[in-house]
């Protein structure tokens, strides 16, 4: 009963939104903003420039409400913007280079990954990686979305995405293991 209900609920909201009410569009906006704030960060380091996208990915959100389909979720909806208008502005901004060499570094990197990582820690090292890699990365294992998916997206090949996010991975191994040598070596020091 509780999902009907939200649901309904949502969608008497979605009318009065589309109808103009404010006080509609803020509920969405309270809402949506802190879970969007998030994914526009996943895209963009500088905190202040995400939620300038999240802004602007909410006027869109706002000024096309009225072709929402009621065809999975809203917030997936929503969601679809704010990765769209996070690449928009990388690419606006010029931040974005895709790099089709072939990666021919063939050292052996440990892939586990501690558990006591957290969020911003794990936050920091794919924010270390180039634009490129970590626009595919982001898309692929945070977004779900698949390489030819990514390939449209970005306007780049299905094997340029497979390529980034190949380096990518790599990258973030290669920096989690040097992060584990750093405290072992500055102990030996002592």
């Amino acid at each position: 009963m509780k999902i009907i209900s939200i649901y309904q609920n949502e969608k008497q909201l979605l009318k009065k939104a589309i109808a103009g009410n404010r006080h509609a569009q803020r509920a969405i906006y309270d809402r949506f903003a802190p879970k969007m704030l998030s994914v526009c960060r996943q895209y963009i380091n500088d905190l202040q420039f995400a939620e300038d996208v999240m802004v602007n990915g909410f006027v869109k959100v706002f000024k096309n409400l009225d072709t929402f389909e009621h065809r999975g979720s809203f917030e997936g909806w929503v969601r679809r913007i704010m990765i769209r208008e996070s690449i928009s502005y990388l690419r606006k901004k010029q931040f974005v280079v895709f790099d089709d060499e072939v990666f021919e570094k063939n050292e052996s990197v440990g892939s586990e990954i501690e558990s006591t990582l957290d969020i911003e820690h794990v936050q920091e090292l794919i924010d270390s990686l180039p634009e490129g890699y970590k626009m595919v990365f982001v898309l692929y294992a945070i977004e779900g979305y698949k390489h030819h998916e990514i390939a449209e997206m970005l306007n780049i090949s299905e094997g340029t995405s497979k390529s980034q996010l190949y380096k990518a991975r790599r990258m973030l191994q290669a920096n989690l293991k040097l992060k584990e040598m750093l405290p072992r070596r500055a102990s030996k020091g002592n």
